[in-house]
Order: C-alpha cells, then sequence, then structure tokens
C-alpha cells in the first residue's frame, strides 16, 4: 500500500510529475483507496474481535434498585407483608464456552483469512488505478508530441507560403500552387488546434484520476520514455500469477472460509459445554422496620456461584440441516468461483504475453516506418523548395509523415502499457516499475 507520506510531489509546487509520481498521487488521493483502507480497518476489528471471543471469558456486572408498594415477599421470614420496602441488589459474573462446536476458533481463522482478502483488494484497487493513471498518462503525452510535430509541420507551411508568394511575385509559380499551399496551411492550422484541444482535454482526464486540485496546474513529462524488448517466459509468468495475483488468491481464501464455515456449521450439531461463575449482593429496607445498614448487608447478603452448564441441541425445526446445506452450497460455489478465476487469469495472462509480443512487432515496423517518412518528408521539402514537386504532392508526403510519426507514438504507448500489465502479472508492482 502507498501511503499519503511517500509522496513527495506537491500540487503548488508546479513539480514536473512523472508516471510515478501521477500514479503515487492518485494512489494517496483516491477515494476508492480510502473506502477500502475502511474496510481494511474494519476487518481488523473483526479479527480483534474473533481473538478475544476465542480466548477471554464474558464479563458482566449489573446493579439495580427499585421500591415495592403493596405486597411482596419478606427476605428474612420468606411470608407476605403488606408494606412499602427498597431493593438494590449488585452483581459480578463471567462466563467461558468450553467447547461451542469450534465456532470461536473458526471464526478466528476466518477473521485472519478476512484481513488477507481486503489487504489483496486494497492491492487490486491500486493497481487498477494505477494502470488507468498509465493509460491517461500515455494519452496525455501522445497528444502533447502530436501537437509539437502538428506545429513543426504548421511552421514548415507558413515558410513554404510565404516564400511561394514571392515566388508568384516573380513569375515563378502560378497563383494555384499557392492557393494550394493556403489551403494545405489551413489543414495544418486545424491540426495544431484540434490536437492541442485533446491534449487539453487528456490532461483534464489524467487529472480528474489523479485527484489533482482544480485550482492547480499539472505538469507532467512529456518526453518520450525509452523502451526495451524483454522477453518472459509464458508458462512461468502464469505459474507466478496463479500463485500470487490478488484476484486467484482472494478467491482461494473465500473458498477456505467457506470450508470453514461449512465445518463450523456440522460441529453445531454437538452438544455445547459452558462454565460461569460470579458473585452477588443485596440490601433492603421496610417502612416502619429496623434493618441493618448498607454495609452490613452489603457483607452479609454476598454469595458466590460456579455453574458447568451443558446444552444438547435435540430438535431445532431443521435449522441446523437446513444451515450446513447453505454453507455446502456457498463452499461449492467459491470453489467453483476459484476454479473460474484461475481459468481467467491465466487466460488473461497469455493474452497480456501475446498482445505485448504483437505489440512490440508493430512497434518496431511503425519505427522504421517512421524512419522513412521521415528521410522522405525531408526530400520532398527539398523538392518543394526548388520547385521540383507541386504542393499537392507535398502536402500527401506531409501527410505520410504525420501517419508515420503518430503511429509510431501510438504503437510504442500501446507496447508500454501491455508490458506493464505482463511486468504486474510477473509480481511487479505498476508503481515500482
Amino acid at each position: 500500500m502507498v501511503l499519503a507520506s511517500a509522496v513527495t510531489v506537491c500540487a503548488g509546487a508546479q513539480t514536473t510529475m512523472t508516471l510515478r509520481d501521477c500514479m503515487r498521487y492518485a494512489v494517496s488521493n483516491s477515494t476508492k483507496v480510502r473506502i477500502q483502507q475502511a474496510e481494511t480497518g474494519d476487518a481488523r476489528l473483526d479479527r480483534r474481535d474473533a481473538a478475544l471471543a476465542l480466548f477471554t471469558p464474558r464479563i458482566d456486572a449489573q446493579t439495580y434498585a427499585y421500591y415495592n408498594f403493596g405486597r411482596s415477599i419478606d427476605p428474612q421470614t420468606n411470608t407476605y407483608f403488606n408494606t412499602t420496602s427498597f431493593h438494590n441488589n449488585y452483581g459480578v459474573s463471567a462466563g467461558y464456552d468450553l467447547f461451542d462446536g469450534f465456532q470461536a476458533v473458526n471464526n478466528y481463522k476466518i477473521s485472519r483469512t478476512g484481513l488477507l482478502i481486503v489487504d489483496s483488494q486494497e492491492k487490486q484497487v491500486e493497481a487498477d488505478i494505477c494502470l488507468a493513471v498509465m493509460e491517461a498518462y500515455y494519452n496525455v503525452v501522445y497528444y502533447k508530441r502530436l501537437a509539437d510535430v502538428c506545429e513543426e509541420q504548421l511552421a514548415t507551411a507558413e515558410a513554404s507560403l510565404k516564400k511561394a508568394k514571392r515566388q508568384e511575385q516573380l513569375g515563378q509559380k502560378g497563383h494555384a500552387d499557392v492557393v494550394q499551399m493556403e489551403a494545405d496551411l489551413a489543414d495544418r492550422q486545424y491540426d495544431v488546434i484540434n490536437a492541442f484541444n485533446t491534449y487539453e482535454s487528456q490532461k483534464m482526464t489524467l487529472a480528474d484520476l489523479m485527484f489533482w486540485p482544480v485550482d492547480e496546474e499539472l505538469v507532467i513529462d512529456t518526453s518520450l520514455p525509452e523502451a526495451e524488448l524483454e522477453p518472459v517466459a509464458e508458462n512461468a509468468v502464469v505459474e507466478f500469477a496463479l500463485d500470487h495475483n490478488p484476484a486467484v488468491r482472494i478467491a482461494s481464501w473465500k473458498q477456505l472460509n467457506a470450508r470453514r464455515e461449512l465445518q463450523t456449521a456440522r460441529w453445531q450439531v454437538l452438544p455445547s459445554i459452558g462454565l460461569y461463575a460470579g458473585w452477588s449482593t443485596s440490601y433492603y429496607t421496610y417502612q416502619g422496620s429496623s434493618t441493618a445498614p448498607f454495609r452490613e448487608q452489603f457483607r452479609n447478603n454476598g454469595g458466590e456461584y460456579v455453574e458447568l452448564s451443558l446444552s444438547i441441541p435435540i430438535w431445532d425445526r431443521l435449522g441446523k440441516a437446513s444451515r450446513i446445506s447453505r454453507k455446502r452450497h456457498a463452499y461449492e460455489k467459491a470453489t467453483a468461483e476459484l476454479d473460474q478465476k484461475r481459468r481467467d487469469i491465466e487466460s488473461e495472462v497469455r493474452r497480456a504475453i501475446r498482445d505485448r509480443d504483437g505489440s512490440a512487432a508493430a512497434w518496431q515496423q511503425a519505427r522504421t516506418k517512421a524512419e522513412v517518412q521521415s528521410e522522405a518528408y525531408s526530400l520532398h521539402l527539398k523538392k518543394l523548395e526548388q520547385g521540383l514537386i507541386s504542393p499537392l504532392e507535398f502536402q500527401t508526403a506531409s501527410s505520410n509523415y504525420l501517419k508515420a510519426q503518430t503511429d509510431e507514438m501510438n504503437s510504442l504507448f500501446k507496447y508500454l502499457i501491455k508490458q506493464a500489465v505482463v511486468k504486474y502479472y510477473n509480481g511487479q508492482e505498476y508503481v515500482n516499475q
């Protein structure tokens, strides 16, 4: 669990946030994490209560006082009389279940496993938040880089149009070429505006995921991250995920608790044994009569008791039988859910590895295409300046260059996300990658 104290970036400092900083900030401020932490606190209380129920007796103290008007029994003579009396009683009792069908023992085990479940659920929530932040972060970087490329092309189009107008005045270019270049410039201006607007929208999405203050500007590192191909053994990742993935472990612990609850229900058909002890005393007075003082009565009327009880269930209208059947059904359901979860995780891991490998191949091809289109764009730009190609041909080359750049960035970010998912299944948390 990432605590708020671990986040060293504050909103007012205008510090450039890296991907890891954004994930840590999001986890530290997420309401989903806070809700899950509250559930974790409840699970800790359940474990404490189960431990106290298992290892400590119940202790009670009670007192009461009342006036009696009319007929009552004289505790000294055990005869009825008609007079107003005052009675005051005090008592302390303790009880401990020597045998309750292992209910307290199993409840304690269930509470310990329940704490493990909510801890894993909290890790799941953190992982979901980190993955969502990663996707939003890369979207921001993508559209920021796209806006930069579009601005670069816009500057080139403005310079080319300015030069073309001078050439038109000198009779070196026709008016149609100038009009075509003006249309190309308008396209580039639209691309810049559209890319910038999308960039701002994606940045707002990222800020919302992070719970970033609305009155503070979110500044992130928009440089292209480095990526390396890291081959992994598919079967090894699958085995690790089936043993350590939080979703599988949660399903496994739920099955274990369902089995313990079934065992508890079965043991409830046996007798229960309890040990109890207590002490009590009383004080009383009668109108018109003389009684011993409070201190003397408190001492003389005191009494103790020790009780060993045996409770044998005989007929509860099939309540215990129905409870056993329900717990058996719950165990069968938990077992089926565990099998399904293991199958889902195995499929997800294998699909994630293959998606990552496919994204890696696409990224390598897109990078090669971007290098070729970049060189082609430079050559077409020189030919345009020399008047060897038409503006329409240059516009086609410019569009191909822009598409190659966007394809390379898009495939790179897809690969980085798929690679992060595979690393997560292999035991490396998103925030530590």
